[in-house]
This record gives C-alpha cells, structure tokens and sequence, in this order.
C-alpha cells in the first residue's frame, strides 16, 4: 500500500512543477447557477487566479465512481473567457479535447470563465442534481487535491438545497428559501465529490441523532407527497448508519448526506461519494415495502462505498487528476464486496427481510451460474474491462459477460466469511476483517488511503492464517465455469430450481421497478424478454440450439398469439412430453418458425436450507446493534 501511495504523491509532485500560469494564492471561485434546470441547462461562472503566460484548464474525464471516461465534455458550451473586460481567445487541445488553450496578457491576475452545460437527466421541472464534472474548469496537469476552491450554488426561489459541502452563510435546510448559498472553501478533488441536490420539494430528515458524526437523508421529489418519508424507512435508516458503526469500527467523514431524488422523469442513479451519495429511483421507490425491495440495498450500498472505495480506493484506480485513465483490477474489492456488505446491511437493518435477503441472493448466485461468459473470460478481467463493459447492449451479454465483479465479488465475500466463520467456530468473521481494512487509521475526516491485493491477504491472515492468496487467486484470477457456491452451502444452504417463483421474485415483478420482469424463463427456454421480443439468449441454452436470436420478436406459441401465460403455459405442456414448443417469430422485416425442444417444466432459484448444518447465513444478516422496530404496515395501509 504504502509503496504505491508514494508512486502517487511522486507523479503529483511532478505535475505540480509542470503549472505555469496558474497560481493559487487564492482559491478558485466558482458560483453554479441551477435556475434554468427545467429547460436542461446549468450555468457557471468561474474566476481562477493566473499570472501572465501559456495556461492550460481542463475539465474531468475520469470521474471516481464510474469507472470509465464519463466527463460530459461535449455537452460543455457556451465557454467564453475573459479578463480585465477583455474576451481572450482559446484554442481546444487536438489530441485531449477535454483541455483548453490560452495566453494570459500580462498585468492579469483573474481569468474569468463562463461556461454553459446542456443536461438530459437527473433534472425535471421540479428537481436538479448537480455533479459537479459539468461545470468545473481548471488548470491541467496540476493534482486536482492541491487545487483550493471556493463553491457557491444559485437555485430557483424556494427550492431546497442537500449537500456534505458546509453552508458559510446560514443556508437552513428546514426554511429553504432558494437564490444563492456559499460553501467552505474545499479542493477541487473534494468538491468533485460532493454533489448537490435542489427541488421545490425538499425534505432534510437528521437520521440517528446520537451518532456523530451527523447523518441526514435529503430528498427531493416531483410530488410534495412523496418527500415526505414514510417513518417506517427513516427507522430503517437510523438502523444502517448504527449498523455501520459496528460494521466498519470508524468513520471517514465530517459529516454524511443521503442525496436522493423521487422522480419518473429525472432518471435513476447510485453513485458513491466520501460523505454523501448521489440515489435517484423512480417517484415511488420507497413508497411502502414492495415497491422499496427493489431498492433495498441501494443506501446501504452506497453508503458503505465511503469506507469502501473512498477511503479505502485500490491504487491504480486513485489517479492524482482526473485526465489519467483508473485501471480496475481490483474492483471484485470496491465494487463486490460492497454488494456484499451492502445487502447484508439492508438486511440487518430492516431495509430488507433475511428471506428476501436469501430470495434475491438466489437470483443473483443463479444468474451468475448460468452465465456461459464465464467459460472465457474470468472475473478479473470484467474488473480490468470495466470501462468497456459498463453502459453496454444486452444482445448476447450472457456470453459477452459484463460488470460481474459485483455479483461474482459479492459470492466471494459470502465464502470468505463463512470460511473465516467456519475456520473459528463462528467465533469470528468477515466483520474482524472490516475492523482491519475499513477502520484502519481510526476516525478521520474525508481521506483516500490506497491498497494493494497484497494488502488484503495480509489483513484476512491477521484475522485468521489461512492460503488467502490462493483463495483469491482460484476464484478471481482463474476460469471458473460454475458460479462460487460454497457461501452459500456453507451457509447452510443450496442453490435449487423450483417451478413457482419466490416471494420476493414475485413482489419485485408485480411492484415494477429495475428489477421487475414479466415473466423469467431464463432457467428453462434461455431466453430474456420484454413483451415478447427477445432481449438476450442464453449461449448453448434450448432458444439457442433452436436458433432464436436476440432481437427477434415472439408473435405465436404453439398456434396462439404470444403472451406471457401463453408461453408459461407451453413450458408447462412440454414438460416431460417429446412434443417441442413451436413458435412463430418476427425478424426484422421477415416472419420464420423455430422448434424449442425442452421437457423439464418451470424453473425459479430459491434457496433450499441444508437440514444438520448451521445456518451462517442467518447469522451473518442479524443486527450487530439492537434495532428501531419499524411499523409492520404503513400507516397509508391501515
């Protein structure tokens, strides 16, 4: 670890020689205005100190958290530079489009930027969110942690404002009355994470008021209704952030935000922070317990990157500015077993019932097991080709693979757990291991300690000697065809089929949501559909020996128009017969028949409990802490 973070600091030190005309004896000003939100425009004005001579600014590329180039450069416009009332020309860098070219004249101390950016989602009429990549300017080739600058934020009249940026004008949360509101002074690299909130309709609840450092959720919604959350949720929450405490055994800011929006046009998002998180999910996301399963562990998840992958961030995905491309072998860390505790928290905390816990576990482990990728390419490399699989087509992802560190990290960290439980009489756990890695250092405000692989083994060794290195190696660096079960098994129970789905299964499909499906027939036909056209196939499954391909749409089965009863119906007629399925396909602009020849009926994961084996799993999702009881039912329901 330490070797590596030398590197960093040895690489930054030259970048900070290579400045010229910037000069910080003061900080970068910057005023974001948000008015015009509803017509999907931000604006900034920004003022950086400069001495005379060739300057350079750019604006991010990398941006921590999205592990691949997402900086919105070309939705920037509307850039005008001047000085002293003067419009300076600027010329764009030919090969690194996100920099910008400029003289400053002598006698100038103050290069004014306005700039403009175009924004498509997270806004509605109602609401904006603010990352700040859209807007900031600054000099190039300088580490973005030594860049001071001082932030402000324009909203329209009345909205409220939720950020971990610190108000230094007695900005109130509970009496918002929009305009401007002036923050601390901060880094560029710290304001880069910090995102803003604003809505008409603003809510800031104080979550756990006897833990320090303060907690609050800050909401904004489309709907005044739906900002007012519900008191069942805000119980749950005061239960995470205990939760941790006892999970993580320190704490890595000053203070820690919620960011969540409530809306069906703005878009959703779950994107981490050091002391907030950016959450945004449909208007009625958590609106009572079926509609809050589907996003159950997305708090806990996000909430549990700011031990995990904020502070602690592996090297090479820590880059001292925000040009130089993050390398992600080690994201099976940051992302996957922040799935892991993620879930597990939501579970402990109430946000999530032990059983739907195991529910959604079965068809996240059943997923990753009928992932036919896997025979080529192993869970390292879908962290190494992060950035190229991130945002891609469904068309044949089973066999592409795409971002499986997260589930495939989320098995790993379930088998280590149980191993470590097993190998002590249950006497410790992986929460030893968190006490290590995730508390080392102790309490401290927003830092980011980078880590090693090498790191890791060490510290899974001090909580118990074991061949960590090997286990590590088998199940990441290795072609494994079958997913990592053994957590689960030593978890006192297996992976099974059966021919109804679940409880859970259910509720997220009758719910709706990002998790929702009409009908899951991936165990049985392998296919994956929306309406009855065929979104992906799965590779050497019975559609694909049958031929189908994603993208052809099911018009008949068996001799009836398709619908979704229709084919479970066929699935349930063929079983155990030698009759195949016969269906009637669109392909384009031309209509072909295909045979699906499977027998074996229905097919839904579930977890089967192992009768005479101790069920770790249950153990590992109890509360650490005593928990608030929320409501059975909530008061809208009786």
């Amino acid at each position: 670890m330490y070797s590596a973070f030398r590197t960093i600091l040895a690489a930054s030190t030259l970048l900070l020689l290579s400045a010229s005309a910037f000069t910080q004896t003061s900080p970068i000003v910057i005023t974001a205005d948000l008015s015009d939100a509803p017509r999907k425009l931000y604006h900034a004005e920004v003022d950086i100190p400069v001495t005379a001579g060739a300057l350079t600014l750019t604006t991010p590329k990398w941006i921590p958290g999205n592990h691949r180039p997402t900086g919105p450069v070309e939705d920037i416009t509307g850039v005008v530079f001047t000085a002293n009332g003067h419009v300076l020309p600027w010329r764009r860098d030919d090969v690194d489009l996100y920099q910008f070219h400029l003289t400053i004249p002598k006698g100038v101390s103050t290069l004014h930027a306005h700039l403009d950016c175009i924004v498509t989602a997270r806004v509605s009429r109602k609401m904006a969110v603010l990352e700040w990549e859209k807007l900031l300017l600054y000099p190039a080739n300088t580490p973005v942690r030594n860049i001071a600058i001082q932030p402000s934020v324009t909203v329209p009249k009345g909205w409220g404002i939720g950020t971990a940026l610190t108000p230094t004008d007695g900005y109130n949360p509970q009496h918002p009355t929009g305009g401007t509101t002036h923050f601390a002074a901060t880094t560029v690299e710290q304001l880069e994470d910090s995102p803003v909130i604003a809505g008409e309709y603003f809510h800031e609840f104080a979550l756990a008021p006897e833990v320090t450092p303060k907690h609050f959720i800050d909401v904004v919604a489309d709907d005044p209704k739906d900002s007012a959350l519900r008191p069942a949720l805000l119980i749950q929450l005061n239960n995470l952030v205990r939760e941790t405490g006892a999970a993580y055994a320190a704490r890595h800011y000053n203070q820690y935000h919620f960011l969540l929006s409530l809306s069906d046009v703005a878009g959703g998002e779950g994107l981490e922070h050091g002391q907030s998180s950016n959450n945004g999910v449909g208007e009625k996301g958590f609106a009572d317990e079926d509609h809050q399963l589907a996003e159950a562990d997305l708090l806990a998840h996000e909430f549990t990157h700011s031990w995990n992958g904020k502070y602690r961030r592996p090297a090479r995905l820590y880059q001292p500015t925000f040009a130089e491309a993050e390398q992600g072998d080690l994201l099976w860390v940051y992302e996957g077993m922040t799935q892991y505790l993620g879930n597990v928290l939501a579970a402990r905390s109430g946000l999530k019932s032990q059983a739907q816990y195991r529910d959604l576990l079965a068809m996240s482990a059943a997923n990753l097991n009928y992932k036919p990728g896997r025979e080529w390419r192993s869970t390292e490399d879908t962290a190494i080709a992060a950035s190229i699989l991130r945002g891609g087509s469904p068309v044949w992802s089973n066999w592409k693979r795409g971002q499986d560190y997260y589930q495939e990290g989320e098995l790993l960290w379930l088998d280590a757990d149980t191993l470590i439980r097993k190998l002590t009489n249950n006497q410790k756990s992986l929460t030893d291991f968190e006490h290590i890695f995730l508390g080392k250092g102790g309490n401290t405000g927003p830092l980011i300690v980078p880590y090693e692989r090498a790191e890791i083994i060490a510290d899974l060794n001090q909580v118990v000697p074991y061949d960590w290195a090997t286990f590590l190696h088998d199940r990441i660096d290795n072609l494994n065809p079958r997913a990592d079960l053994d957590g689960i098994e030593r978890g006192g129970y297996k992976l099974t089929f059966t021919d109804k789905p679940s409880k859970s299964e259910r509720t997220l499909a009758e719910a709706g949501g990002r998790r929702a499906s009409a009908i899951n027939v991936w165990y049985s036909l392998g296919l994956r559909l929306s309406d009855g056209a065929i979104t992906d196939v799965r590779w050497n499954g019975p559609a694909d020996k049958a031929g189908l391909a994603p993208g052809q749409k099911i018009l008949a089965i068996n001799g009836k128009i398709y619908s979704s009863d229709t084919l479970k119906d066929a699935i349930k007629q063929a079983k155990g017969t030698t009759e195949p399925i016969h269906l009637i396909l669109q392909s384009d602009a031309f209509v072909n028949t295909a045979d699906i020849d499977y027998h074996d009926g229905e097919r839904y994961p579930t977890l089967q409990r192992i009768e005479g084996t101790p069920a770790l799993l249950d153990d590992i999702t109890k509360p650490l802490t005593t928990p608030e009881v929320a409501p059975k039912t909530d008061p809208e329901k009786m």
